[in-house]
């Protein structure tokens, strides 16, 4: 069975920015949580790259709660992938649920900063396991993402549920895709065609063996649609002695790097300009050009 996913009738608009009419209506393969603003101001981004403790929840909420309190005045806060566990496929042994201690802790996390705080987790629902992305507002209130390109040659399509549906949030203004991993290998599951968000965010365990291929997936998924590509990645090595490189980075619209942390634990917080997104859309608009499609999903 094929199943049709995340289309909803949405303006495509020249440019963006106060006074900005669409242009017209296409069809928008995304699922869109929250309304668009187009009166926006710069976007804060805290990228948080630790070293995890292997199936330790308590630990690492400890760990990551240090690091968040110390963070200078933020409106996004991004921790990396399994950040309570590690890259784990003992899915029923480490599984928590919506009502559980991280998703207490991430909501305490966010009121305290003020701040979005987004990371992913294991989680059980319904009988299923999921990497899900939790997408934590100040408000108490969530979205969230569970991954839909799980990674086979660790096993994780056994151990887990895959997503059938990407997800775009909004924050301040900003139209914000927030994905896992391995989903950064298949760029039509992140194609912005038409225009549905203006910053793609990965987040990541991802080896170091295959440094070279996270770098450049990361500019590539930036540069092909026309949106920031930003990704948080952990280090250390884990009890399975897979080493990871960090390589937590930030690209702009044209592919420019913005920032970059190697190897070592780092927290960077970076400031993604309204302008530079405006006035690149508007001056390069091959968005325009996009060809279009219909994009379906397998059900599993």
């Amino acid at each position: 069975m094929r199943l049709k996913i995340g289309f909803e009738k949405v303006p495509i608009f020249i440019g963006i920015g106060a006074g900005k009419l669409p242009l017209r209506d296409k069809t928008c393969p995304f699922l869109i949580s929250d309304s668009y603003f187009y009166n926006m101001s710069d976007l804060r981004v805290s990228l948080l790259q630790a070293d995890l403790v292997w199936h330790d929840a308590a630990a690492n909420r400890a760990n990551f709660q240090e690091k968040i309190r110390q963070l200078p005045p933020t409106d996004l806060i991004v921790l990396p992938e399994m950040f309570t566990t590690g890259f784990s496929m003992e899915a029923a042994t480490l599984a928590e649920r919506m009502d559980g201690e991280t998703v207490a802790w991430m909501r305490q996390m966010a009121q305290e900063r003020n701040a979005v705080v987004m990371g992913s987790l294991i989680m059980e629902e319904d009988g299923h396991y999921y990497n899900r992305l939790l997408w934590m507002r100040p408000d108490g209130t969530h979205a969230h993402y569970d991954k839909r390109h799980l990674f086979r040659m660790a096993g994780e399509c056994e151990a887990y549920t895959p997503g059938t549906q990407r997800l775009v949030v909004e924050l301040n203004g900003w139209r914000i895709c927030p994905m896992v991993c391995y989903d950064l290998r298949f760029p039509v599951w992140a194609r912005n065609t038409p225009v549905a968000y203006d910053v793609l965010i990965y987040i990541a365990s991802w080896p170091d063996r295959r440094r070279l291929a996270w770098q450049t997936l990361l500019k590539a998924r930036a540069i092909e649609n026309l949106a920031y590509c930003v990704g948080v990645n952990r280090v250390g090595t884990d009890a399975k002695g897979h080493a990871y490189a960090g390589d937590s980075a930030a690209y702009n619209l044209l592919g420019e790097e913005l920032t970059h942390n190697e190897h070592d634990e780092a927290v960077t917080t970076i400031t993604l300009s309204r302008q530079h997104l405006e006035e690149t859309r508007e001056k390069l608009p091959w968005h325009l050009d996009a060809d279009t499609f219909t994009l379906h999903v397998e059900q599993q």
